[in-house]
């Protein structure tokens, strides 16, 4: 069996474009959205989980996020969590609910969470270039295997980096935008 399989590097690429996606959406631009709190995991019964599926986060104003913690012992972790996600959000406690009050975004947080932002960006593009390295190393082992000539192999290594390229270029605009759209230019 061939070790190269381009259907699956391009799903890999995509994976990383769309879980960039994800963490940019995550970054808030002033008002309050459930998606802000996606990359918040908190560490409990042993494992760190994702804060959505040991609460309920909703937005009951455009200002203010809330958290409702379904297990009581789960509060005292969502609320470390959340704090040192460094979205620059202080919850507060009301019994099993925390309240997140979104504040206004200054010029020195804008400038942090561009800064997050680009670290999200430079994140996908390694994600990137390791499916690209282990798409090389998968042709340099069938063109050992003599599944494919040294020709098939570099004009396949041709297509892998045009795919690589393209992936990146699309990392670029989607952080590009939200840089942009967190700097309000």
């Amino acid at each position: 069996m061939a070790a190269y399989n381009k259907a699956d590097l391009e799903r890999r690429m995509a994976g990383a474009v769309e879980s960039l996606k994800g963490d940019l959406a995550g970054l808030r631009t002033g008002r309050a959205s459930v998606s802000l709190l996606d990359p918040v995991t908190v560490e409990v019964y042993g494992a760190h989980t994702p804060l959505n599926q040991i609460a309920t986060v909703s937005a009951p104003e455009p200002r203010m996020l809330s958290v409702q913690v379904w297990d009581k012992g789960n509060v005292g972790p969502a609320d470390k969590a959340i704090r040192s996600a460094g979205l620059g959000l202080n919850p507060i406690v009301d019994g099993q609910t925390l309240r997140l009050p979104i504040p206004d975004l200054t010029e020195d947080r804008r400038k942090e969470l561009a800064k997050l932002a680009g670290k999200y960006a430079e994140a996908a593009r390694i994600a990137v270039r390791n499916v690209r390295r282990d798409g090389m190393e998968g042709l340099k082992t069938d063109e050992k295997k003599g599944v494919y000539s040294e020709d098939e192999r570099k004009r396949h290594e041709t297509e892998v980096q045009k795919l690589t390229d393209a992936t990146i270029a699309d990392i670029d605009t989607a952080a590009t935008a939200k840089e942009k759209e967190i700097l309000g230019k």
